[in-house]
């Protein structure tokens, strides 16, 4: 897989499930910016894909 192809797919899951997310903002409001990216990192389903989409950058 190309690079550009899979920026293409990262991009493509956050527009669609990452905007206006509203975990994201009630862990934002509630508990900081910090412990609301970690969520997304680390526990969201989305987060996960989006990290191992973008681990394949790494062996291209």
């Amino acid at each position: 897989m190309k690079r550009k192809q899979i920026f293409d797919e990262v991009e493509e899951l956050m527009i669609t499930y990452c905007q206006g997310c509203l975990l994201h903002k009630h862990h934002k409001d509630e508990k900081g910016r910090r412990y609301a990216h970690r969520f997304c990192i680390t526990k969201c389903t989305v987060g996960e894909q989006i990290k191992l989409t973008g681990s394949k950058l790494i062996k291209s």
